[in-house]
């Protein structure tokens, strides 16, 4: 395709795909994609490029393209087809990336794969480790070092310097002082933990030993730190009474493919410390630590659901 759409077509024209392939798509909302349609021929174009990507895919040879493809209907499949369709559109036709990025981990200059974790030394002797599935740019000159946080988490050691370091998140830019930070960029805000030194925010400061939201141009929520706060850099996983559900999405960063739970034991407790590098072995110790078992519709569909009695 010449002339490439743009991303905001690109997601509609993906929402319209998904649409048509439920199965509660009616004439109603046939009319309403047709009227999309002839309102623009960017819309066209853009439809019959997502057609071709959604036909490329089921010819992937990928066990992670195959399971979502494969699996049953789910809030959880859709998500996982959008960002299949939005990846395959995007490296198809360019979407402008270096204006227009809607991946923006593609172009980063460090980046961490599913389950990677990883630690760089940059220049003034800061330590920068990036979580999974992160992406991040540094920019040093002379007057000022920045760190842009484009993607997932970090965690931060700057070390002592005359310039400045600014940590630019997707809406805020934080002024750290020399110490200890971890950031994470969760959709529409971020989430800041101080272990040492100090995060600025124009005349606010976010001190060692807090955490904070940082929303709408303030910090939301101070709150001292979690005891838990930052364990991904040694591997671990450790929690507190956290519902299963979201144990489970946390978990899931870490590793390839769709995991979850039934809504019959969304609500269960989980305590404790465990190994990122792992996954399997974590679901084989629910099995031993909740009433639960773990049903794998293939290794990359993976759901936990309760056991019933023997």
């Amino acid at each position: 395709m010449n002339t490439p759409f743009s991303p905001q077509v690109a997601e509609q024209a993906v929402h319209w795909l998904l649409e048509s392939q439920d199965e509660g798509f009616g004439q109603a909302r046939q009319q309403a994609l047709e009227h999309w349609l002839q309102a623009d021929h960017e819309h066209q174009r853009a439809w019959a490029h997502i057609q071709q990507v959604n036909q490329r895919l089921r010819g992937v040879a990928s066990p992670v393209v195959h399971a979502t493809l494969q699996a049953p209907p789910s809030p959880a499949r859709r998500r996982a087809l959008k960002a299949l369709l939005l990846f395959g559109v995007a490296s198809a036709t360019g979407l402008g990336l270096q204006q227009h990025n809607p991946l923006p981990g593609l172009m980063a200059d460090y980046r961490s794969s599913v389950g990677q974790r990883r630690r760089l030394a940059l220049s003034d002797g800061s330590q920068l480790h990036l979580n999974t599935r992160s992406a991040a740019d540094v920019r040093f000159d002379g007057q000022q070092r920045r760190v842009d946080l484009l993607d997932g988490e970090l965690l931060l050691e700057v070390a002592h310097d005359p310039r400045p370091l600014l940590l630019h998140t997707a809406k805020m830019a934080l002024r750290l002082e020399a110490g200890r930070f971890n950031v994470r960029q969760f959709e529409g805000f971020s989430q800041v933990s101080v272990f040492s030194g100090s995060a600025l925010l124009g005349g606010q400061a976010l001190l060692a030993g807090q955490q904070a939201r940082l929303l709408s141009g303030a910090w939301q929520g101070i709150a001292p730190l979690e005891h838990n706060s930052g364990a991904w850099v040694d591997g671990m996983l450790v929690v507190s009474q956290m519902r299963l559900v979201d144990f489970l999405a946390e978990l899931s960063r870490y590793r390839q493919g769709q995991l979850g739970c039934s809504e019959q034991v969304a609500d269960l407790r989980i305590s404790g410390s465990y190994p990122l590098d792992d996954s399997e072995r974590i679901l084989e110790m629910l099995e031993v630590a909740l009433p639960v078992r773990v049903r794998r519709f293939t290794r990359y569909w993976v759901t936990i659901e309760r056991r019933l009695p023997a």
